[in-house]
């Protein structure tokens, strides 16, 4: 892959995965490509992946590094994963043996001065994924109250000093407009207050960037309709990996994952089950997989990964 992109748990992802020669898989956010390549080169000689990204550049970035490679073995679509349940019956994935969910941004669009993605990158106060749908995050950030900014940066970022972060920002916009990254960045920065001692430092305004994103872009609804659509798709033994990395959407694959494995949903007061459901995921992973203290030192962005896994029953 180009430089600068390290796909994160790329051993341990092709190892849950189990992808296997003449087998389908879909990488549902193909990003910078480096974990569809790996599950490309596991399956030949005839295997054949479909990738989904919302983002148009992903796409045409992969098309140009792999196609060479892979030719029409790799299946690219423009799409939100939500949408997986459509997409992939059309595209000819309708049953499948493995499916990826890379939850985390790209190198490039973190490195992309045109999006507002990355603090220090800067750029436009964007945020979307999909540049063609949805309301930027300028507009968000111009738009919400006080207290709905609150409420937005406690939900999406889990950020202990909202209240203070949100009231800074609506007097500021009274006095100019927050267009940029960079100005939002050093807005937080300034009325933060600062990391103790001794504490991990990270810029103050990650947890603010992270739920503006969260928010534009739909993230937690579209990852609950992602894994429902996959878990649809997969043949019996067919595997389930989830990259995530912040707490909010490790908790949704967590729970996604325990309630497909205990299948029935009847109270616990309800002596026999009546609700007929059986289990329809085993897990592969007890607890989530993290990376080495190794990879965190060559790629630092990896440090907050959670891997899970789990396999398609027969129910």
């Amino acid at each position: 892959m180009e430089p600068g992109h390290l796909p994160v748990l790329a051993e341990e992802v092709v190892t849950m995965l189990a992808p296997a020669p003449g087998s389908l898989q879909i990488d549902a956010t193909l990003g910078g490509g480096g974990h569809t390549e790996r599950i490309l080169g596991a399956t030949d000689p005839d295997g054949r992946l479909l990738g989904l990204d919302a983002d148009g550049a992903a796409i045409a970035r992969v098309d140009r590094l792999l196609r060479p490679r892979f030719g029409d073995r790799l299946v690219l679509r423009q799409s939100n994963f939500r949408a997986l349940g459509r997409v992939a019956p059309e595209a000819g994935f309708g049953a499948v043996d493995g499916c990826l969910f890379d939850l985390g941004l790209s190198s490039f669009q973190l490195g992309d001065a045109e999006r507002g993605f990355g603090i220090r990158t800067g750029g436009p106060l964007d945020m979307r994924f999909d540049a063609t749908r949805g309301v930027p995050a300028a507009e968000l950030v111009a738009s919400l109250d006080a207290a709905e900014l609150t409420a937005l940066f406690r939900r999406y970022g889990e950020e202990p000093h909202a209240p203070r972060i949100a009231r800074a920002i609506v007097a500021e916009r009274a006095v100019s407009p927050i267009r940029t990254a960079e100005e939002l960045a050093g807005l937080v920065e300034r009325v933060a207050p600062r990391t103790p001692p001794g504490r991990r430092r990270i810029h103050p305004a990650t947890r603010i960037f992270q739920a503006l994103r969260i928010a534009v872009n739909e993230e937690l609804d579209a990852l609950e309709d992602g894994l429902t659509a996959a878990l649809d798709l997969l043949r019996p033994g067919g595997r389930l990996v989830v990259l995530s990395y912040h707490s909010l959407e490790d908790r949704i694959v967590k729970r996604f994952f325990q309630a497909e494995r205990r299948g029935c949903v009847c109270p616990p007061e309800v002596p026999v089950c009546v609700c007929g459901r059986s289990p329809r995921l085993r897990l592969v992973t007890r607890r989530s997989v993290t990376p080495s203290p190794t990879e965190i030192a060559a790629n630092p962005r990896a440090r907050s990964a959670r891997l899970r896994a789990a396999e398609r029953l027969a129910a």
